[in-house]
């Protein structure tokens, strides 16, 4: 029988897992939406909403959990700042999972897992702008150099 069979193992260790799990909840509150396989979504959202739901508290205790939880003070603040902040009206569902297809080398079942009411912007944290000003004087030398 499965009595008191709780949770995913996702046929890893219990370090990697919580490791795994720490890095992708990081990654959802930094970039507010990631792509993941289906079973892993479904492990992270009740997770994420308890993080969110321990942000609108606002005492030291519950900043101290959310950084020992998360181990990155970045991510803890925004949380603490942005997300519970739009989400003071919601008593929960502040995550949703959207099936996204199979993947293409093994076929396994892949999801969206993204905060409701999400930021747009989010998504492109991380990513360069094209900066023209430093490519015009590398051409301007080749000019001179062939002139």
């Amino acid at each position: 029988m499965r009595h008191g069979i709780g949770y995913r193992k996702l046929n890893k260790t219990g370090e990697h897992r919580k490791a795994l799990f720490k890095n992708m909840l990081n990654s959802l509150i930094k970039y507010e939406q990631i792509k993941t396989t289906l079973p892993k979504a479904k492990f992270l959202k009740p997770q994420a909403d308890k993080i969110i739901t321990l942000g609108k508290k606002e005492t030291l205790q519950t900043t101290k959990l959310l950084v020992s939880q998360l181990q990155d003070i970045k991510s803890a603040n925004k949380v603490k700042k942005t997300l519970s902040k739009r989400y003071e009206k919601r008593n929960g569902g502040y995550t949703r999972i959207i099936k996204a297809g199979f993947r293409y080398g093994d076929n396994a079942p892949m999801a969206i897992i993204e905060f409701v009411d999400r930021d747009v912007e989010a998504r492109r944290i991380d990513k360069k702008k094209k900066d023209t000003s430093k490519e015009t004087p590398k051409t301007e030398e080749k000019n001179q150099a062939t002139a």
